[in-house]
């Protein structure tokens, strides 16, 4: 009789805070034991000289979501999540966009009716909150942050998306009584308006003058302001897809006052410069994202930053727009100006490729760290550890098994998402993850992938633990209490 469903035996199992070399024993896609030895399993892998770690958990990425202008990503919930598993991620936490008009509720269920059918890998959400009126504040927020929704996205740029001081700090406060994370968008609408309408007086009109709309002064503010923000209603943010040196010193500046502020990078801040926006023709409209990637200079910043522990998160903020589609990039017509074009770069499937090739292979990162930063934090912040993000008995056995070294030329023909193309083409890394388990089941091996659309399962997040952070009061009186203090 076997003991478990399935071993894997002889890896170098790798977590966020240890490693050892042996068998990972997994029953009813759960992990039942580690150690050497283990008993007979009904299946078995052979991992000898292969590195076993925890797959990865992308914490940012937009999947069958329409933008604000009207243009579809080119992923839905299957072809997402199977570019994500062929990629070594096991967990995605996309985001239910609301809509200026919208119920949060109905937005909700629109996206869980999107995702249930075809997801192959497991899944939660994030809210987009985008119209927080009187009835979204006082009863669909919290009664969805009660039912596992516990973290949501504010955006201070984006017309359609974008809100008020006044109307961040009423979500804040939500976020504080009720006990959700919230994560910001920070780049300065105004900053940004004004410089494109200038430089589309001007007569320019390319890609590159998306960066030189959006320099990394816009970023800097933003940020400091959502940190003043944060700081006043007394609860901790995340700032997302950091760019560069100004928004770094503005969340270490926090950090030096004991606020909790945390910060996520993404790899085109490490691979992508403003040069390839730059590139010939329409070719840098590929490489567009905000906030754009900087200077060659900057990327070492961030990997600094990466180091330094500044960055909790490394994700992909995965948003696909096809290049050669009109319902893509230039969905605008093919002479769209910089503001038209469709803003954003895919990522799920070589986000950790490129962070294991470049910090790992280059001691740029410990394995430890590299684990952390794209698997176990993210599960801490967002309230989904132990569950996701580690190996540790009782955890799902979420596991990817890698080859470190595997030598890989980034190409598009090798990837499993609906693009058209990828920004990473011609990048060569070295190690690629080559088995991928989801609660015990081999979606993924030896180049084969195999798993039905909707067998991903819905998780509830808990609430974070960040919100456990003892007060740290600014004025006599608690705005969201409604009283003075003791």
């Amino acid at each position: 009789m076997t003991e478990f469903d399935l071993v894997i035996r002889n890896g170098h199992v790798a977590t966020s805070d240890s490693e050892f070399d042996g068998d990972i024993g997994i029953t009813d896609g759960k992990i039942a034991a580690m150690g050497e030895g283990l008993g007979e399993g009904a299946g078995e892998i052979d991992a000898a000289g292969r590195l076993v770690m925890p797959g990865g958990v992308d914490s940012h990425c937009h999947v069958e979501q329409i933008s604000s202008n009207g243009v579809w990503t080119a992923d839905d919930w299957f072809t997402a999540t199977r570019s994500a598993a062929c990629g070594g991620t096991t967990t995605i936490i996309p985001f239910a966009c609301q809509h200026r008009g919208q119920s949060l509720r109905d937005v909700v269920r629109s996206y869980h009716d999107l995702a249930g059918p075809k997801a192959v890998i497991d899944y939660a959400f994030h809210l987009i909150v985008s119209d927080p009126t009187a009835q979204v504040l006082g009863q669909e927020l919290p009664a969805l942050i009660k039912d596992g929704y516990t973290s949501f996205k504010i955006y201070l740029t984006y017309d359609a998306l974008m809100l008020t001081d006044r109307q961040f700090l009423d979500v804040l406060a939500v976020a504080r009584r009720d006990g959700a994370m919230v994560m910001v968008h920070a780049e300065n609408n105004d900053m940004i308006a004004w410089m494109a309408e200038r430089l589309l007086q001007a007569g320019l009109r390319a890609p590159k003058f998306h960066a030189v709309a959006r320099p990394m002064l816009v970023e800097r503010e933003a940020t400091h302001r959502s940190i003043a923000l944060a700081e006043l209603v007394d609860v901790p943010i995340l700032i997302v897809h950091v760019s560069g040196a100004e928004a770094i010193e503005q969340i270490r500046w926090a950090r030096d006052r004991g606020l909790k502020v945390y910060g996520e990078t993404c790899p085109q801040y490490l691979f992508l410069t403003e040069d390839d926006l730059d590139r010939p023709g329409r070719e840098g409209a590929k490489h567009m994202c905000s906030p754009p990637p900087r200077d060659a200079a900057n990327q070492d910043i961030v990997w600094k930053a990466l180091q330094d522990g500044v960055f909790e998160v490394v994700s992909s903020d995965h948003a696909p727009y096809r290049f050669d589609d009109p319902e893509g990039k230039f969905k605008a017509g093919p002479d769209a100006h910089f503001k038209q074009i469709a803003n954003g770069v895919p990522g799920l499937e070589v986000r950790l490729p490129l962070l294991y090739s470049e910090g790992v292979r280059k001691g740029r990162l410990s394995l430890k760290q590299f684990i952390a930063l794209t698997a176990t934090n993210a599960a801490k912040l967002y309230g989904l550890y132990p569950r996701k993000g580690d190996i540790a008995v009782g955890s799902d056995a979420d596991i990817a098994i890698w080859d470190t070294e595997r030598k890989v030329t980034i190409s598009q023909s090798l990837l499993h998402d609906n693009m058209d193309y990828t920004p990473y083409e011609g990048i060569d890394v070295t190690g690629w993850p080559i088995t991928t388990l989801s609660r015990g089941r081999v979606v993924w091996r030896d180049g084969v992938f195999d798993a039905k659309p909707g067998s991903g399962v819905f998780y509830r997040c808990d609430t974070p633990p960040a919100l456990d952070a003892p007060p740290r009061p600014v004025t006599a009186f608690d705005p969201v209490e409604g009283r003075l203090r003791p």
